[in-house]
Formats: C-alpha cells, structure tokens, sequence
C-alpha cells in the first residue's frame, strides 16, 4: 500500500471489494482470534493510506450490525498493544453505524433479563466505549473522538446524554494533569472529543455549553503545556468554540473575485460581460448583531497561538483567525487584521512573523483582507521575504520567508489585478530575488510557485514566463546554478537588475554563512556586467565601506565582493576594447580614483588593525589573498608601488603559517594564497613584458626552496605549490634548483615518514613547472624540460608510486600514487606532443606498467584513478604515445569506449578487464603484484570480484604449460622481491592458500619436486621465519596444507612445517593449524595411510592444542611418528656473542619472572631457525 500514498485516490475503485473480503473473514463465526486480527489489520493499512473519512462510509450500516460490532467490543481488552488495530476500526465502523435513523431505545427491547437485573442499554453500552476509549495510550483514542462526535450529536442522545458527557468530559480536563503521562494522554482523548463535538454538533445544540468548556479551558493553562499536541487541540477547541458564539453566515463585506465555478466564470468572459470590480466599500448589514463578550476571549488565545512555538499550533490559529474573521462585522475583523500586523515586529520572534503570514494568507484566501489594507500587508510581507535573524552559528527565519510566499501565492488567487497592480514591481522583484538568492531550497521552490502563479492569475508580471521558463521549480534547486547562471539571465530584465544587486549587497554580502557570501560575491560580479556604471558609482563605494565593518562577515563578504566586482568591471573594458578595436584601457577607467585607492588601502588597513589574527584572520586572509588576486589580474596600476611588498607579505605569511590554520579552512586558504601569487608575479614582477626583475626572482626562488626544508609539513605544502604556480619568466635560469628542491620534499626520510600531503603537493609542483617551461630536446636543464633533466624527472615520479605509508589516517601514500599517476600522465602527454624523442621506451614500458600494478590494487579510488590515467595515455588525443608495450593488443583489449563507459570504480567493472593484462607478459609482473594484494585484502566486493577474475584466467592458461609455467616464475618473482613486506606477503599467503585450495596448480602435482613448488615452499618458510606475526602465520599454514597436495619432499618438508606449527608458543596458531591439518587430511587422502586415518584424525580432534606444551607436544610426536615424519629435537642454542657468566646466570630468572611457570627457556624458540627440527625447553 505504501505505493499509493502519494495518489491515494487511485485505490478508490478498489477499495470496496477489498473492504468486503476482509469484513467476510471478520463477520464469520468459525474465524479464529488471530485471523480477525489480521483482517482488522489489513484494514487499518488500508485506512491508513486512504483516510478515515473515505472510508467510513462502506462500512455495513445497517440496524443489524449494531448488536454484531457491540458484541464484538466484549472480547477486546484496551490493554492489548497488540490487537489494537482491531480495536481502532472496530471504533470507526461503530461511529457509522450510530448514524442509522431510528431511536436507539427501539433496539433495547426488554431490559429486564431476569428478575432483578437491569440489562445496560444500547446508549448507554456505546457512550461507555467511547469514554473508556478515549483515555487509551494508543491510536483507538482517536477513533473514540470520531465516535464520540457521531454519537453524541444524534437527536434522541443529545436530550438525554449529552450535558452528562460534557460534564464528565470537563471533570476529566479538571483533574487531568499535562505535566503526567497517564494525564496527556487523557486530555488528548477529551480534548479531541470536544473539539470533535463542536465541530460536528448543531450549534443550537452545542451554544448553551460553549461557555462553560471555554470556562474550563482556561483552566487547565494549555498554552503553558510543553505537549505539541495538547496545544494544537486547545486552539482547534477554541475556534470551534468561538464559531459556535458566532452566528454561521457568510460575511456581506468581504472582497470576491469571480465565481467558484469554472464554468461561470468562463460563460461570463464568453459573453464579455465581466468587467473589473471595483468593489466599493458596502455598509456592514450586520452591524446590529450582539458580539458575544466570550468571542474576544477566543481572538485573543487565537493571536497567542499565533506565536506559539510549533508550526503545526500556529497553522491551527491561522486557521481559526481566517474561520472567527468571516463571521464577525467589518470593523471588528479590521481590527483582528491589525491585531494580526501586530505579529511583525522585529522586536517578535521569528514563530510570531510565521505565524502573521499564515493568518494572514487565510484571511485573503477567503476574501477578509479587503484592498484598503493591501498597503500595509505588503509592507510586511516584503520584510518577512528577506525575514532572517542570526542564532549562534546559523539561523532562524526561512520558515517565515516560506509562508511570506505562500501569502503572495494566495493574493494572487484573491485579487483582481488592478487591485495588485499598484505593487507588482515590488512583489515581482521580492518574489525572484527569494527564488533566486534565498539560501533555502524549500523557499526557492516556494518563491518559484508564488511567481508562476502571480504570472498566471494576475498576467502583469514583467517579461513572467520568460523568468518561469529560467527559473522553474527543479532548476531553483541547484543553489550554485541559481546563483550564477539564473540570476544572469534576469538580470538582462532592466526591471530586475539593480533590485537584485542591492539585495545581494545588503543582505547576502554579509550573510553567516560563508558559502553565501562566495557566491553572493560571484553573482554581483556577473551582475556587474549588466549594470557597470550602477556597480562603480553606487555598489564599490558601499561595499568599501563595508571593509571596514566592524563584524567579521560583513568585512570577508565585502572584500570578496570588491575582487569579484573589480575583476567583472575589468574583463567588461577588455570586451569593450576589442569591440572597438583600440587598445586596452585598464578598468581604472571605470572607477573613480577613490574606489582605486580605497582597494589598494584594504590589505593596509586590515593589516593595522590586526584583524590577520586569530581565527577571524583564517577568513580575512583567504578574502585578501582572492582580492591580490583578483586586482593583479585586472591590472590595476600598482606597479611599483608599496601595496605590491605587503601583498607578497601577507601570501608568504599565509603560505608559512598553514600549520596554525584550522583544518576545514587550510585547503582553502592555500589555494587561495597560491592562485593570488601566480597573478601578482605575472602582472607585476616584470620589468618589461617577459623580462624577469633579478632581484626579485633571487629572492622569491631562495627563500621559497629555503622554506621546503622546514619542519612544518604545511609550510612545506605551501611552499610546494607556490613554486609550482611560478611564472615562466621567475622559472627561468633556476629550473634545476626548482626541480631538485621539490625532488627532495618528495623523498621520505625517517623525520618525514609522514608527510604525505608535502609529498603530494610536491608532485603537483613539479608537473605545473613542466607545464610552465615547456619542453626542449636540446635545450638547457635550468630553461626547460630537456634530454638532461627528464629522465631525473621520471625517475622522481615513479619512485613515488611506491610510497604506502600509513598512519592514524589509512593508506596516506595513496594521496602521493595518485598525484604521482597524473604528474606523469601531464609529463608523458606533454613529451608525446611536443618532444615525442625524448620519451625512452624502458620509461614508457614503466610508466604504463606502474599505472597497471596501481589499476589493480584494493582502494577503489586509486584504482579508477590509475586506469583512468591508463586509458588516457593509450587513447590520447594528440599524437600517439611512442613505446607503448603491447599497444595493439591493449586497445583491443582495451577499446577507447571503455574510458566513458567503465566505472572503474567499480570492483566488478574493473578487475575482469584488469586481469586480462596478465596475458601481456610486460604487464604481467605488476598486474599479478597488485591482484594478489586485492585478492588478499579485506573488502568483501574487492576480493569477491579480484578472485573471481584471477581464477577465470587461471582456468584459462590450465591446458597451456608454457603459460602456466610463466605465471608460477612471476608469482615466485613477485614472492621474492616482497619477502619480508607485510603489505604484500601476508595478502599474498592469503591469494595462494585460495589458488592451491582451488587447483590452479594441479598441474604440477604430476611432477614430483617440481621447481615451482620446491621455490614455493622455501619461500614460505624464509617468509615466517622468525616471525611473531599471528596473521601472517595464519595465512602461512593454508599455503603448507595446500603444498602436501605435490608429491615428494616437497609433502615431507611440508607436513614437517606443520608439526613444528602444532607446538607453536602461540595457543591460537596450534589451534588453527590443527584445524586446518584436519581438513588437509580429509581433502587429500593419499597423505595418511588408510591403516592410521583413524587413528590421525582422533588425535587432531580430540587433543587440547590450547593447552599446556609439554601436554601438546607428546600428542604431536604421536602425529610425526603416525605420519612417518621425524620427531623434532630440542637443541639449546649457542649465543653468538660472549655474554658475561653473571648476566647469563640472571636470563633464566629475568624471563621467570614474565612468563608462567616451567616456562623459562620459551625467549629460545625465538633464536632458532624455524625449519631446524628444534623446539623451546619446558624445563
């Protein structure tokens, strides 16, 4: 059913039948208890989605079903959480069947059963239901307040029972507490009831009351109760109440516009004949009616609860103002309009603005708002659209910008549009600044709805749908595109252009949020093109003031906005010039000399008041450094000037103390401070165009290689990039310093093991400086990348590849891999362009087989990273890359399709088209280094997928020896060169316990002492030698198990492995390796002799292999003398080193004194070697 809950009427056609077979298995006699249940509870679901009302009305109704549903309730106890959805509809198809026509004490009958006894009448059965109900704790209440509402209000019920209702309804309010559970949840029930009573109840009825339960309301103090719920009933009591003093008539004075009816309204048009209304103000002919004195009673809680701190308390008095104000006088709900007006204050609260704009949106949805108070609403509703007020660190108000919108989507519905036309200007312009600028999505789209439907109704929006069609209700969702794509488009509306402008530089320039304020200043700067003379004369010098604020983001959004700006003003004189074909004028021709000097003053004035510091000057300086930026590339006429040193200052400064930069904004501020050098040197570091200052360049060079050797690795970072966004011309003559400086942040030393990200934006450098200088067969290593540096260049990037280091954050070489991996896609792209010779095929073969390796490793990030890299250099766009290895075979296997289709990062994706590499014998190598860490790794999908591959090719080289053959030597190859390297050699046991357990070497089982088995297990025992490394030892005993399958010594030195593992120090090793000898035995049976099978597998299995050694060890030498195996001897070993008598006399006691009793000589086992048949001594 959960499907339909957003067109729930598409079950109409259906729900009668459905209703019919459930109400089939209720109404049959041989149901069992839970069966009914179930049945109840399917309708409930039903109801749920449908709605209450809906579906009342297909209950059976009929006089024979009101003893069946009675008799039912016998059986039900309130009490029951788990039935109580039988209970809830049981409720609502009573509350149904109370509305038969006849007099209830026509079903009675008889009361006297037997003498004596006095049967409980119908009326009375179901009234003591409904209040037995009504203080339930769960959803039956609900349905007793239905019930209530039905069956009170009958003709013959309310003579006789309804004052007895009421009263014991208002007892119950009176001792009810809110501050108890047992008490909200009671006046939950009566409160429901009562409003219910009073909605549904005749008024004649219900008027003799309604003073003394409002009386009774007063008491209990709901508007003090912290329970949403208590308060949002109390103000719906108090508006039926209200209603019921008032007299049910529709108000002669309030405003209409057209029909109801569609129809009519169309006939009228057809015929021509409606004109606009003038609606002239009529005399009140109500005026003489009494206003009761309970009536102002009601208003004013009305008001209160218009203040009221839950949305779903206010919407209920909005609503009841709107109800209460279309039965009163003219005057009377005048007067409730201003009382209304009163809620926007700025000295209310943000629930008292919400709650005004949803009052006063039902007030002109239901015509009470005439168009003499239109001036002083939409005052008010302006304000309430920009409405939002700082609380901490975010804040309040977009709620009451949403409702100030729902008000104009509502007058747009009540008005004519003369009586709009005097402010469509305004609304028009409020209504796309919200959809445009407002920082919330729901009040984008909300202002996107309240336009379409101004340009709909009303038709005298300026160029309306032209804005819809730009500014619809999915396209306001992208905050970036509203910002500065949609806000340019209408600002080419002149009607819109400076609106937009002085809301961005009032409101949103000196927003709480920094997001805000970036694309706040972004948008003026594309505004600023379509109003450039507004922007210099009226927007600079408010927003240089602004510079000097005194609060934080007024000042950051400010100096942002003046780059931004600035640099527009600047590109808009370039087009200009171009257009008219003269020379370039610099945009100081648009500003006046103040706005010039008042730019140049900001680094100045910031700088002494001090305002760099603290974590206010984290913002101040990343604003600073985009407004150098900004200004260096609008050339501003600074050369020369001393505004030029403090900038260099300030960037230096920023780039040298990264490290005292708070994490979330350190990213940010280097980058900023790195983009404003690269302007400033490139404008104003020259002498003449493309001739470098010398002094200057001996400076910055100097202190910027002097600075990668501090200990800070920020300022190291920083430094990194800095030289790295060098112009050409500052690169010129110190290229080999340069690249040597950065070569050397790249390598890892033992104080530096971990900084990563230097090393990282080392790389980084090092490929923008080959960018920058270009290459140059024959020219010299201090001017460009040339035949002398380039193999030193590729030397530095592919040492790089081999960094994994980890620490607290993970795998952070992965960073390094992949700065290394495009560093050297950029560097071998630029060769292949420009100076394809200077590419050497032993660095291309590499270069390619370093990104394989890289394409099949574990991380899925890397790994998408690498084939992308992969696939850009096989299919680049210029000139194919030289010595690509194997290129023919890799674009078939690899076909240019892959690069936009393939998700490598996808395990599933990737591996299957990886794997195919080990066909290549150059790729082979690699690509088996990083499948086995990927095989051996821990990621479910990455080792479910890279296994897969690898045996699918594995299947496919089982009938070919020579590839077998080569696989098994770079297995081994890959085996030798890792020995010792826990990162690679534990996933590595791990990816060949699962090849040998799954026959990809069965081939050799043929041969006795085969060469790769007998290289295999030597390895395995060099690798475990000496190790303490419980999972690398674990991972160890899968490989021997799987070796007893090869005949020969190899099965002797292998089951002998295992014994020695059967007296391991370590309890859980024993118990592993006993575990898995026990497989071992069952999956190959020609290990153990059928004479002593039995007798193996009892030993295996019935020993303690956790217990004591001594106990252990004599279970394992039955196992060696079972299987044929020597037993292994304890042979003390000889120290290498002379140690003095006395101190070897204190070994025994010093390692007494750690380890348990009789284990004295265990530091021995450790001395050994592991394939000596030697053991530690228990005595």
């Amino acid at each position: 059913m959960d499907k339909y809950q957003e067109q729930p009427h598409l079950l109409d056609p259906h729900l009668e039948w459905m209703m019919n077979l459930l109400l089939d298995i209720v109404q049959d006699k041989t149901s069992s208890a839970d069966l009914v249940h179930l049945a109840f509870k399917f309708l409930y679901i039903i109801t749920k989605v449908r709605g209450y009302k809906t579906f009342l009305r297909l209950f059976p109704h009929e006089v024979a079903d009101v003893q069946p549903v009675l008799d039912m309730f016998t059986n039900q106890n309130p009490r029951d959480h788990e039935t109580w959805e039988t209970r809830y509809m049981l409720l609502l198809w009573l509350s149904v069947t109370c509305l038969i026509p006849f007099d209830f004490s026509r079903l009675d009958g008889n009361l006297l059963s037997q003498p004596g006894q006095i049967r409980m009448s119908i009326m009375d059965r179901i009234l003591q239901i409904a209040e037995s109900y009504l203080v339930v704790s769960d959803k039956a209440r609900d349905a007793a307040a239905v019930l209530v509402s039905k069956f009170v209000t009958r003709p013959d019920v309310k003579q006789k029972k309804m004052a007895d209702f009421l009263d014991w309804s208002l007892c119950t309010l009176a001792r009810s507490s809110f501050q108890t559970i047992e008490g909200v949840i009671t006046m939950d029930g009566t409160l429901q009831a009562l409003a219910q009573i009073f909605k549904h109840g005749k008024r004649e009825d219900c008027l003799p009351y309604a003073a003394t339960v409002l009386e009774c309301l007063d008491g209990c103090r709901l508007p003090d109760s912290n329970q949403t719920l208590l308060r949002k009933l109390g103000v719906k009591l108090v508006q039926r109440l209200g209603l019921t003093f008032l007299k049910p008539k529709l108000a002669k004075w309030r405003y209409q516009r057209g029909c109801r009816s569609l129809a009519a309204n169309l006939q009228l048009c057809a015929q021509g004949r409606r004109e606009p209304q003038t609606h002239a103000e009529t005399p009140d002919g109500d005026a003489d009616d009494d206003v009761p004195e309970e009536v102002e009673r009601v208003i004013e809680q009305l008001l209160v609860g218009l203040k009221d701190k839950d949305t779903v308390v206010r919407w209920s008095a909005a609503k009841g103002i709107g109800r209460m104000a279309g039965r009163l006088p003219k005057e009377l709900a005048d007067d409730v309009v201003g009382s209304v007006l009163d809620c926007f204050s700025f000295q209310e609260t943000d629930n008292a603005w919400h709650g005004g704009c949803l009052a006063l949106a039902e007030l002109g949805r239901r015509g009470l708002l005439l168009p003499s108070r239109l001036v002083d609403v939409v005052a008010v509703i302006l304000k309430a659209l920009i409405y939002e007020e700082k609380r901490g660190a975010c804040s309040v108000g977009a709620n009451v910008r949403d409702a100030a919108c729902y008000v104009c989507w509502a007058f747009a519905r009540a008005y004519e549009p003369q009586e709009l036309k005097p402010f469509v200007a305004e609304i028009s312009s409020a209504l796309v600044i919200a959809a445009v600028f407002d920082r919330s999505v729901t009040c984008r789209r909300a202002a996107s709805a309240a336009f379409q439907e101004n340009v709909g109704r009303q038709g005298t929006f300026p160029h309306g749908i032209d804005i819809l069609t730009a500014a619809d209700y999915f396209a306001v969702g992208n905050r970036s595109n509203c910002f500065l794509v949609i806000s340019m488009f209408i600002a080419g509306f002149p009607e819109y252009t400076r609106p937009m402008i002085d809301h961005l530089v009032a409101m949103k320039i000196n927003h709480w949020d920094g997001v805000i304020r970036e694309l706040s200043a972004k948008a003026l700067s594309n505004l600023a093109q379509r109003a450039p003379e507004y922007s210099a004369t009226h927007v600079f010098p408010r927003l240089l003031s602004m510079t000097q604020s005194l609060d934080l983001h007024t000042r950051h959004g400010a100096v942002l906005a003046c780059a931004e700006v600035a640099h527009s003003l600047s590109r808009l004189a370039v087009q200009e010039d171009r257009l008219c074909l003269t020379f370039h004028r610099p945009v100081a021709d648009y500003l006046d000399e103040t706005v010039v000097q008042g730019l140049k003053q900001i680094h100045q004035q910031l700088y002494d008041r001090q305002l760099y510091r603290g974590l206010g000057g984290e913002l101040m300086r990343q604003a600073v450094c985009v407004l150098i930026e900004n200004l260096s590339l609008s050339k501003m006429p600074f050369r020369g000037d001393a505004v030029i040193d403090g900038w260099q200052w300030l960037i230096n400064d920023t780039l040298r103390n990264l490290h005292l930069i708070s994490s979330h904004s350190k990213q940010q501020i280097k980058d900023a401070a790195v983009l404003a050098l690269a302007a400033l040197c490139s404008e104003y570091y020259t002498k003449e165009p493309g001739e470098v200052d010398p002094a200057r360049q001996e400076e910055l060079i100097t202190q910027y290689l002097a600075e990668l050797r501090s200990p800070e690795e920020m300022t190291r970072c920083g430094f990194s990039l800095a030289l790295g966004a060098l112009p050409g011309f500052l690169l010129r003559g110190r290229l080999q310093q340069v690249l040597a400086g950065l070569s050397a942040v790249t390598h890892i030393s033992p104080e530096d093991v971990s900084f990563a990200e230097s090393r990282r934006d080392a790389l980084k450098a090092i490929s923008r400086v080959c960018q920058t200088v270009g290459v140059k067969a024959g020219g010299s290593p201090d001017e460009v990348v040339c035949e002398e540096n380039v193999a030193q260049i590729f030397r530095t990037l592919l040492d790089c590849l081999r960094d994994y280091t980890t620490d607290s954050r993970g795998d952070v070489g992965a960073w390094v891999r992949e700065a290394a991996m495009t560093s050297l896609m950029d560097l071998t792209l630029l060769l292949g362009r420009d100076q394809p010779e200077l590419l050497e095929a032993q660095v291309c073969e590499r270069v390619m087989c370093c990104l394989a390796q890289q394409a099949s490793e574990k991380i899925d990030r890397v790994r998408a990273h690498a084939a992308r890299m992969f696939m850009a250099l096989l299919h680049a766009d210029g000139p194919p890359i030289p010595h690509l290895p194997h290129r023919g075979d890799l674009q078939e296997l690899f076909p240019r399709s892959d690069m936009a289709s393939v998700n490598w990062n996808a395990p599933s994706q990737a591996f299957p088209r990886i794997t195919r590499l080990l066909g290549l014998p150059a790729y082979r190598y690699h690509v088996l280094l990083g499948l086995a860490v990927s095989v051996g790794g821990l990621t479910e999908s990455t080792v479910r997928y890279s296994t897969q591959s690898l045996f699918e090719y594995m299947k496919g080289i089982q009938h070919d020896p020579q590839a077998l053959e080569g696989f098994g030597g770079t297995l081994l190859q890959v085996f030798e060169d890792n020995l010792l390297n826990d990162r690679v050699s534990v996933p590595l046991l791990k990816t060949l316990d699962q090849m040998l357990a799954n026959g990809c070497f069965d081939v050799f089982t043929l041969e006795e002492n085969h060469p790769f088995c007998v290289k295999l297990l030597a390895l395995c025992r060099e690798e475990i030698r000496k190790s303490r490394d419980v999972q690398k030892l674990r991972s160890s005993i899968g490989v021997f198990c799987g070796m007893v399958q090869f005949p020969g010594e190899v099965r002797r030195k292998a089951l002998l492995q295992l014994l020695l593992l059967l007296c391991h120090p370590f309890p859980m090793i024993r118990k592993t390796t006993a575990s898995q000898v026990y497989e071992m035995v069952l999956t190959y049976g020609d290990v153990v002799g059928a004479g002593v099978l039995d007798e193996v597998m009892a030993v295996l299995s019935s020993t303690a292999w956790d217990a004591e050694l001594p106990l252990v060890r004599g279970q394992r030498n039955r196992l060696c003398d079972l299987l044929g195996v020597p037993r292994p001897q304890l042979v003390p070993k000889v120290p290498k080193l002379p140690i003095p008598p006395t101190s070897l006399s204190l070994v025994p006691l010093m390692w007494a004194s750690l380890c348990p009793p009789r284990s004295v000589c265990v530091w021995q086992l450790f001395q050994l070697e592991p394939m000596v048949m030697l053991e530690p001594s228990t005595h």
